[in-house]
């Protein structure tokens, strides 16, 4: 699973690629400005940036020399601008690749991957397809996981969700960083949202807030997920 940053100040062709992109099997995070995308590069762990150019505040050529200034993370820039001299100029400019809109769901996840196996990125098969937790069986290619001998029905968010926590196990995950990386939308404050959902993940790993064996509450910041002792 990788961790795409969407740089798209449209609602809808956002909102498209990240629910492309999510089905993908990709943890996506979304902002609408070149000022928010170069944040989110210098202070997030980022596998992608898929860049549009058309930015409301400030051009998209002049935000990825910005972004080449904090980070080395592969960028694919979408956009509608089909000239050659577009082209040339983002590819010069720090673009690892250039994609013209309209495109296809499968169109983008085949530039994804191909970035992703030339920069190695992209983890091999095998091994890094499954994370383990205790009992705790996540296969990423299959998005499908177990618990002892119990396969778990888990919606595709609770899956995400699930995934991101064992991924990172013993840490601490704010509740801002879950809605971005899962949900892909900026924090809001409200937290109902990732707490329904800890509350449902909870019931199908046979445990509860108040006993809990993998998900863990902590009070204020977030959840972090621990194989039992």
């Amino acid at each position: 699973m990788s961790k795409v940053l969407v740089v798209e100040d449209d609602p809808v062709v956002q909102a498209a690629l990240v629910h492309a992109l999510t089905d993908l099997g990709h943890v996506v995070q979304a902002v609408g400005t070149a000022v928010a995308a170069l944040r989110e590069a210098g202070t997030s762990e980022l596998d992608l940036i898929i860049l549009d150019l058309g930015l409301p505040d400030l051009d998209g050529v002049a935000a990825l020399r910005m972004l080449r200034g904090v980070s080395n993370v592969p960028v694919i820039v979408a956009t509608a601008r089909g000239a050659e001299s577009s082209v040339v100029s983002t590819l010069n400019a720090g673009a690892d690749d250039y994609i013209v809109k309209p495109f296809s769901a499968e169109h983008l996840a085949a530039r994804i991957n191909a970035l992703l196996r030339r920069t190695g990125t992209a983890g091999p098969a095998g091994s890094a397809d499954l994370v383990a937790l205790g009992e705790l069986r996540i296969d990423l290619a299959q998005r499908a996981a177990t618990l002892g001998d119990t396969a778990l029905a888990l919606s595709r968010r609770e899956f995400d969700m699930l995934t991101y926590l064992a991924q990172r196990p013993g840490r601490v995950i704010s509740r801002r960083e879950l809605i971005q990386a899962v949900w892909g939308n900026p924090y809001v404050g409200d937290d109902k949202t990732i707490d329904v959902h800890a509350s449902w993940l909870r019931r199908k790993l046979g445990e509860t807030a108040a006993h809990p064996r993998y998900l863990h509450t902590v009070r204020g910041v977030g959840f972090k997920l621990a194989a039992p002792e």
